[in-house]
């Protein structure tokens, strides 16, 4: 092997990982020859901003080519090869065997360090019609090229996307903007999978406000083509669906077969196993971006995370240890992610508790609503905000909002509160700035930590929202008017105002669960309850605004303070 001063650094890929690992290694060692295979036509371009150069909104193509090829050669004496594609690696030889995807000729190519930026391929499904000519997926520009041109030459009224994902809803959104009729199908029983179901429900009904035709539960069964064109997708419930153009945003599938066919290690989630300096199974061989698997901060596990915030980090350090054998350890992630759907915006980080289920770890919940300014300060979006914790430590295991401004501040706050293992104790103490047309004094992500800090230190427990609420005595706490336009069937109604004259209605002896819409007016209700002798009183976390609801109540209505 040579020394670090003259060594040869290969990178397979470019894009986000591969990119960033071939600037940092040359920030690291300007002596290295370092040289970026890229099999594609672009090596460094924003895959993150196609759907929005589709619809319209980034104007200019060029605006999404991050770096040329030139300007990788000039700025950092990077070799750049596109259109060459490396298909094989001798690691006894210390080789890769590349292919030149325009001349058909092969050559070898010697390393002392490679750097694989495989990327993920999108998952088509196996049927006839998926190669017609309408039939699109979106991973690069030449993908985003094609489909943008359909759209301008042939005009499509109506569309069909597959896949209710981050990219799905992306796409959805984006050709509706354009005019055109779309259909949303998803094999689940809700939009955004990584997302709980009543949070999803906001989602949807913003879709079906925007005329979109959601299908759930439902799958894509056939293409009908006709003369090398879709012309309808076919559903497994029998549904025919029109279609001018197809887009499969069905999920992705990590490129690892380059690595797995030379022995390095495949972990059990699927995907390259690294460590904490993205080094794979073979210590000169690194891996980054969606073809691997991340340490996750929360389950303390190995699992995929296709995000480009990951693999830009995660090429950082590869590229300086690579070029140094020394680099920073890269942080887990907790899958933090932000999707724009019409008006509304969701966005996660760490764990749901559906999620928290599957994985076998306890948790609870409480879900909050509030505005992203001030209530009294005017234009304030509305926002159903979801935390989720430890029922035992306190610890912040995760968190969901939807709603409009102010969502991303609300989830990036609690994402570094999860990073360095923050409890609700400690994030309802988090000193957030405060001024009216920012935020409130106690902002939403303060009143979400104080509720479940009331339950971990046992002033309140809480019922979740999908809970059995049979059997137990249900105090409703709205107004006539709340109950009159959304009534809660076998409930006891009383409003706040007037329980503490009104408690011998109530059997103290029974399970008594509080209801209002929103969640806080509940909570008052259950302190008086508690405190005037009730044995087992309950609070309904997130109201009647979240409760078992697909066609929630607008988060525009009052909330009920």
């Amino acid at each position: 092997m040579s020394d670090e001063a003259s060594r040869t650094i290969v990178i397979v890929g470019g894009v986000a990982g591969g990119a960033s690992a071939a600037t940092r290694a040359r920030r690291s060692n300007e002596q290295a020859r370092i040289i970026m295979y890229e099999k594609d036509r672009d090596v460094s371009f924003a895959n993150c901003g196609l759907p929005y150069y589709i619809g319209g909104e980034i104007v200019s193509r060029d605006a999404l080519l991050i770096a040329g090829t030139e300007h990788f050669r000039r700025r950092f004496n990077v070799d750049v090869r596109t259109r060459h594609e490396v298909i094989g690696i001798d690691r006894a030889m210390n080789t890769v065997t590349v292919r030149d995807l325009e001349q058909g000729a092969t050559h070898e190519q010697a390393y002392d360090r490679l750097i694989l930026a495989t990327g993920a391929a999108p998952i088509v499904p196996p049927m006839e019609g998926a190669d017609a000519a309408n039939v699109f997926t979106l991973r690069n520009l030449q993908d985003t090229d094609r489909l943008k041109s359909w759209l301008n030459e042939h005009h499509p009224r109506r569309a069909v996307v597959v896949g209710a994902g981050f990219i799905g809803l992306e796409m959805v959104e984006q050709l509706a903007r354009l005019g055109v009729e779309v259909a949303l199908v998803e094999l689940l029983d809700q939009v955004l999978p990584p997302l709980d179901s009543e949070m999803a429900h906001v989602v949807e009904r913003e879709l079906a406000d925007r005329g979109v035709a959601l299908h759930l539960c439902d799958g894509i069964n056939a293409l009908h083509v006709r003369d090398g064109v879709a012309t309808a997708v076919e559903l497994q419930s029998g549904a025919v669906l029109g279609a001018g153009l197809v887009v499969l945003g069905i999920g992705v599938r990590p490129n690892t077969k380059l690595a797995a066919d030379t022995g390095i290690d495949i972990g059990p989630a699927g995907g390259i196993t690294v460590n904490e300096f993205m080094q794979t199974s073979d210590p000169h061989v690194y891996a980054v971006g969606d073809a691997i698997e991340y340490h996750h901060r929360v389950l303390d596990t190995p699992m995929r995370v296709p995000l480009g915030g990951p693999a830009n980090r995660a090429g950082r350090i590869a590229g300086e240890h690579a070029a140094s054998d020394r680099a920073p350890a890269m942080a887990p992630v907790t899958g933090t992610a932000i999707v724009r759907v019409f008006e509304k915006t969701a966005a996660l980080t760490g764990l749901g508790v559906r999620h928290a289920a599957k994985a076998g770890r306890a948790a609870r919940a409480v879900i909050v609503t509030g505005t992203h300014r001030a209530d009294y300060y005017p234009g304030g979006d509305s926002m159903l905000l979801k935390l989720v914790y430890d029922p035992e430590s306190g610890a912040v295991l995760g968190a969901q909002a939807v709603g409009g401004d102010g969502v991303d501040k609300r989830i990036d706050v609690i994402a570094t509160a999860i990073r360095f293992g923050a409890t609700v104790r400690d994030l309802a103490g988090v000193d957030l700035a405060y001024a009216p047309p920012f935020g409130s004094a106690k902002d939403i992500v303060h009143i979400a930590a104080f509720a479940a800090s009331n339950e971990v230190d046992g002033v309140t427990r809480f019922a979740q929202v999908d809970e059995d609420l049979s059997g137990r005595q249900l105090v409703d706490v709205r107004t006539l008017e709340e109950v009159q336009r959304n009534p809660l069937p076998d409930a006891v109604h009383i409003p706040l105002d007037e329980l503490r004259g009104r408690l011998d209605e109530l059997d103290p002896a029974a399970d008594t669960v509080t209801v209002c819409l929103s969640g806080q007016r509940a909570h008052a209700a259950a302190c008086i309850l508690s405190q005037s002798g009730f044995k087992s009183v309950m609070v309904l976390t997130g109201g009647m605004m979240v409760r078992g609801r697909r066609d929630a109540e607008s988060l525009s209505l009052s909330l009920g303070y």
